[in-house]
């Protein structure tokens, strides 16, 4: 019986256990391994910041999947990885060997210490809740008292979302309060990389609520000095216990993979999404992880039994659809973008649809 070990919830694992919800490769067992059972879909956590989600709504019950699927469940975290022993190490203490291995472990951030402003990282997903309640309830008093000031640090589609999400909810909560809006990037675009119409729409939404936009500046040179919290969105960064795993990595840390989704260096190793670095650098987002989902699927049973692999190939252009609070939103794709509240609704239907596909009854043994 060899034993598949998937590490972390994230949208290429949970595609895995839905295909394993179908049929179940004989001779081999599944185990899924992640510290949080829920697992927050990234295209609604904007949504869900600004209120219009529960947190049960945007998540992806892993722990109900995996049972679904027949794998066992370890709620744990992964720590440490010895490839050449093909074992791993959990924070419990706990040892778990492995014949393959996948990671789908995501991204973290390291926001500077910054004891006289709370910030809030936006990675990793699993932890945000907690930290998301306790920055809500600080910044929802203040502004019970005083106008209060929320400063997005980093100019891609996370900081710019997450800026205009806090400022919905603690509207709703504070009607009438007055919320300050910053955003400051090193970059010198906002969103880069999406159709200019699409950061036309951006400015303008930020200039409709008159925020204070600050690009091509080191965040502590324009970091406004009332801030009452700051949402940490710049670049990602990868877990500490990527560069001493022993696979190859990139110089950030990112697990290096082929077209097949396989370690350069350790085949039968694979890893996806975020933590992963394909042959060509590509964003950190969540649809490509998404779409690597089936692939990765087919090349572990593949791995199993006698079948081809299949190679993952990145498409060419993304659709982006980008919340900005008040129930309306940004599309981008190619040059091609529009805004409205027809663009929330679309959005809407697709990430509510994509969660749906993943509530399954448990399947029978076979």
């Amino acid at each position: 019986m060899k034993r598949v070990v998937l590490v972390g919830a994230g949208h290429a694992h949970a595609q895995v256990l839905l295909d394993w919800c179908t049929s179940r490769p004989p001779g081999a067992e599944l185990w899924v391994v992640s510290p949080h059972a829920l697992a927050p879909y990234s295209g609604m956590v904007p949504g869900w910041l600004a209120g219009h989600y529960r947190y049960e709504d945007i998540c992806i019950d892993f722990a109900a999947l995996a049972a679904a699927a027949g794998a066992h469940w370890v709620g744990d975290e992964l720590v440490a990885l010895d490839p050449k022993q093909r074992r791993l190490t959990l924070g419990s203490g706990r040892l778990l060997e492995y014949d393959l291995l996948s990671l789908n472990v995501g991204s973290t951030l390291r926001p500077p210490p910054s004891p006289a402003v709370p910030v809030l990282a936006l990675r990793p997903l699993g932890e945000l809740r907690l930290r998301w309640d306790a920055a809500l309830a600080t910044i929802s008093r203040s502004a019970a008292m005083r106008p209060v000031t929320v400063t997005a640090v980093g100019g891609g589609a996370a900081g710019f979302e997450a800026l205009l999400a806090v400022r919905q909810r603690v509207r709703q909560m504070q009607p009438r309060s007055t919320v300050h809006l910053s955003l400051v990037s090193t970059g010198v675009e906002l969103l880069p990389g999406m159709a200019p119409g699409a950061a036309g729409h951006a400015r303008r939404t930020l200039a409709s609520l008159q925020a204070t936009v600050q690009l091509g500046k080191p965040f502590d040179d324009a970091l406004p000095a009332a801030t009452d919290l700051m949402l940490w969105a710049t670049g990602a960064e990868s877990h500490d216990w990527q560069r001493a795993c022993g696979l190859a990595v990139s110089a950030p840390g990112w697990i290096r993979i082929d077209r097949h989704l396989r370690s350069i260096s350790h085949p039968e190793v694979y890893a996806t999404g975020d933590c992963a670095a394909w042959e060509q650098p590509l964003p950190k987002a969540g649809v490509f992880a998404v779409r690597m989902g089936p692939v990765l699927s087919h090349n572990l049973r593949a791995a199993l039994g006698t079948q081809a692999p299949v190679p993952y190939t990145p498409q060419r252009r993304v659709l982006s659809l980008l919340a900005t609070g008040d129930r309306r939103a940004i599309a981008s794709w190619g040059r091609w973008s529009a805004e409205g509240s027809w663009v929330w609704r679309w959005k809407d239907r697709i990430d509510r649809g994509f969660i749906e596909r993943f509530k399954v009854a448990p399947l029978a043994a076979n």
